[in-house]
Order: C-alpha cells, then sequence, then structure tokens
C-alpha cells in the first residue's frame, strides 16, 4: 500500500522539527566539555588553642567582594587590570562561600572557642566576623610561562552586644606557581590561602583573649 501524496507531505512536515531538535541536542552534547571542580583545604597546620576554649560564640559572615570575586571560577590576570577565567575549571562553590567555610573550619579546628558558626544559636552571637575579599587572583608573570597567586582580605571583629568593631586588619599572602598547568596554579592557591588562614586564626584568637600554639 503506498501512501498518498499529501499524507506524506504531512509526515515530512512533521518529521522535521524533530529530526533538527536531534540534531541540536547532539551538537550540544559535543560541545559541553567536561568540567573540573577544585575544592581548597583548611591548613593542617594551623595553630591551636593554649588551654580551654572561650565561652565564646563567634560567627564568621559571608565576605562581601567586587563583582568579578562574586563567582565559582579561577580568576587569572594577564596583567593587573584584566580579569580573565581559566576555561572547564571551577571551584567547588564561589569564592566568597568557599572561604567563609575556611576560615570556619580553622577557627574551629584550633579548638579554642565554644563555637563558630555562619548563624548564631540563639538570637546572637557574642561577636561576629565581618571580611571583604580583596583579591583572590593568578597573575601571569615571566612572560606568560609562570604565576604568583594573590590572596587579600579585610577582617572586622564586630561585638554583636553593640555592634562596635573590636579590631580590624588587613592578610594578604602569595605563592608562586611554576607553570601555567591548571593543578600547579590550583596548588598555589592552596598554600597561599592557607598561610592567609593561619595569619587570620592567630590574629583572630589573640584579639578574642586566647594565644595559639603549634599543632
Amino acid at each position: 500500500m503506498t501512501l498518498a501524496p499529501t499524507i506524506r507531505a504531512c509526515i515530512a512536515a512533521l518529521a522535521l522539527p524533530l529530526l533538527a531538535a536531534c540534531g541540536a541536542l547532539g551538537a550540544l552534547g559535543e560541545a559541553t566539555a567536561p568540567v573540573s571542580v577544585y575544592d581548597l583545604r583548611a591548613p593542617a597546620n594551623a595553630p591551636v588553642a593554649q588551654g580551654s576554649p572561650l565561652a565564646r560564640d563567634v560567627i564568621v559572615e559571608r565576605p562581601t567582594t567586587s563583582g568579578v570575586l562574586e563567582t565559582n571560577r579561577i580568576m587569572i590576570r594577564p596583567d593587573p587590570l584584566q580579569a580573565q577565567y581559566l576555561p572547564d575549571v571551577r571551584w567547588g562553590d564561589d569564592v566568597t562561600v568557599m572561604l567563609q567555610t575556611l576560615m570556619m573550619r580553622t577557627l574551629e579546628n584550633t579548638g579554642g572557642l565554644r563555637y563558630v558558626g555562619r548563624r548564631p544559636l540563639g538570637g546572637s552571637g557574642d561577636f561576629a566576623i565581618v571580611t571583604e575579599l580583596v583579591d583572590f587572583h593568578a597573575e601571569l608573570t615571566g612572560l606568560g610561562e609562570t604565576a604568583q597567586v594573590t590572596a587579600r582580605m579585610t577582617s572586622r571583629i564586630v561585638r554583636e552586644r553593640d555592634a562596635s568593631i573590636v579590631a580590624s586588619r588587613t592578610f594578604t599572602a602569595t605563592a608562586a606557581a611554576a607553570s601555567t598547568a591548571t593543578p600547579v596554579i590550583v596548588e598555589a592557591f592552596d598554600r597561599a590561602t592557607g598561610q592567609l588562614l593561619i595569619d587570620f586564626a592567630d590574629w583572630t584568637m589573640g584579639t578574642l583573649g586566647r594565644r595559639l600554639g603549634p599543632a
């Protein structure tokens, strides 16, 4: 049995959009490259508290930052005025969320505080740490064959009771990357961030009244 020309034309007309959609999906699948995801670690060699924990609840607020850093992309600066991102790689979270988590873990690991968190257990905590992330990038050096990672943030310890600033400090740490290979650059980020967090924990605990010593 043969189909009438009109019926054949109708079937062809219906099939064309389906074929076009399948072709588009196939092309999309081919164009999508796998994305590698990286996380940074709280420093294993961070100092620890000497003596019993302070009866203090400390809230670590999510840092603020500029638009180019409010992302989960890994920033590269070919020069000081230009911002680009490594292709096909991401941080496991937005940079500010990742830093907030690392600050919390580093303070927790000192063993010097009763409670550290993103939000208070009750109505409010004793102190809040308010941070601005200023720099978190790798800048190309050596004719673009090497890089230097810079991590810089300004933190303020705020007493919740009267919203007064107890102390403020800017932290800066750098680390060299021997090449521009992604794993090498990420490892330099890890070293720079680790030093930044050690300095931050030592300052925070000293400000709140507890000295830190070697782990």
